[in-house]
C-alpha cells in the first residue's frame, strides 16, 4: 500500500455526549453514572478521521451549527488533517449531537441531527470537482436522502467508487442501490434495505458487518466470512465507522475486496480498545503491525 488514497466523505458531524455506567437503566429507572465525556463524533466525521489516520487525503463535506460544538468539531477534524473547506456553518441550528450510554461492553445511542439535516443537494453540487478527483466517496444516512442521492449520482458520473454505509437503517430506492459500488449494512440494516428489493440481484456489492465475528461478502456466488479479531473491548462506538473508512482506503490502494475487508476488520478491532468513536482509530502502521502479529 504505497499510493496515497483520496477520499471524500459526505455525512454527519456530531458531538457525542458519552455516559459510562455499570449497567443500562430499566424503563423509567434513574441510576448513577460513572463517567461523562464530550467526544467528537458523527458517522461522517468518524469515517473521515478513520481514513485520515490511515494516511488518506480526506475531504469532509457536511454541516455544523454556528455554536461552540460546531467550532470545536471543525477544529478537531482540522487537527486530524481532514480538509474542512466544505463544512458549512448553519445559523439558527444547533450542531448535531449523539447521546451515548456505554455499559456491559455495548452501547445505546440516540442521535439528534441538528445542522446535519441542513445539508442540501446544492452543497454537493458545489463540490463536484472534489468528488470527481477522489478515489472513493463514502456516505451514510445521517444526512437527508436527497443529498445522498445527488452525491452518488455525481460520483458515478465521474466513475468514482461509492461506499454507502446504510445507517441508521431505512428503505433505499432501488435506483440508489444499483448505483453504489458497496453497501456495508449490519444484519438488521440489510433486512430493512432488502425488504422490498431482491437481495440476490445485489449480493456482490453487499458487505455485512457482524461485529467481532467479522464481515460476510459474496465470492464466486457463495457467502464468505472474513473473520474478525478478538481484542479487549473498551467502547464499541465507531467500530463500524472505522471499518468503512479503512475499507475505502484499502480498496483505493488496490487491495482485493477480501484483503481490504481483513484490513478494515483489523482497524475496527483496534478502534474498540479505547474510549470514544475516534479515540482508538489506528494508523496504517498500527494496523500492519497488528496483522503481522495475527499471522
Amino acid at each position: 500500500m504505497t499510493k496515497k488514497a483520496v477520499i471524500t466523505v459526505i455525512g454527519s458531524i456530531n458531538m457525542d455526549l458519552v455516559t459510562i455506567a455499570s449497567r443500562f437503566p430499566a424503563q423509567g429507572e434513574t441510576i448513577l453514572g460513572e463517567e461523562f465525556h464530550l467526544i467528537p463524533g458523527g458517522k461522517g466525521a468518524n469515517q473521515a478521521v478513520a481514513a485520515a489516520r490511515l494516511g488518506a487525503e480526506v475531504h469532509m463535506i457536511g454541516a455544523v451549527g454556528a455554536d461552540a460544538f460546531g467550532t470545536e468539531l471543525v477544529r478537531a477534524l482540522e487537527r486530524e488533517g481532514v480538509h474542512i473547506d466544505n463544512i458549512k456553518k448553519v445559523p439558527n441550528h444547533g450542531t448535531g449531537i449523539a447521546s451515548i450510554t456505554i455499559s456491559e461492553q455495548d452501547n445505546r445511542i440516540i442521535v439528534v441531527p441538528g445542522a446535519n439535516h441542513s445539508l442540501l443537494p446544492e452543497d454537493i453540487e458545489r463540490c463536484e470537482s472534489i468528488i470527481a478527483n477522489s478515489d472513493a466517496c463514502v456516505l451514510q444516512l445521517e444526512i437527508p436522502m436527497p443529498v445522498v442521492e445527488r452525491a452518488v449520482s455525481l460520483a458515478k458520473k465521474h466513475h468514482v467508487r461509492v461506499i454507502l454505509n446504510p445507517a441508521p437503517a431505512q428503505p433505499l430506492p432501488r435506483e440508489l442501490v444499483e448505483k453504489v459500488d458497496f453497501l456495508t449494512p449490519n444484519a438488521h440494516e440489510r433486512n430493512v434495505i432488502f425488504e422490498h428489493i431482491d437481495a440476490a440481484a445485489f449480493a456482490d456489492k453487499v458487505i455485512v458487518t457482524e461485529g467481532e465475528r467479522g464481515v460476510t461478502i459474496q465470492k464466486d456466488g457463495k457467502s464468505m466470512l472474513i473473520p474478525g479479531f478478538r481484542v479487549p473491548v473498551v467502547d464499541t462506538t465507531g467500530a463500524g465507522d472505522t471499518f468503512n473508512g479503512a475499507l475505502a482506503v484499502a480498496l483505493s490502494k488496490g487491495m482485493s475486496l477480501e484483503d481490504a475487508c481483513r484490513f478494515a476488520n483489523a482497524a475496527a478491532a483496534l478502534s474498540v480498545t479505547k474510549l470514544g468513536a475516534q479515540g482508538g482509530m489506528p494508523t496504517e502502521e498500527e494496523v500492519k503491525r497488528f496483522l503481522q502479529e495475527k499471522v
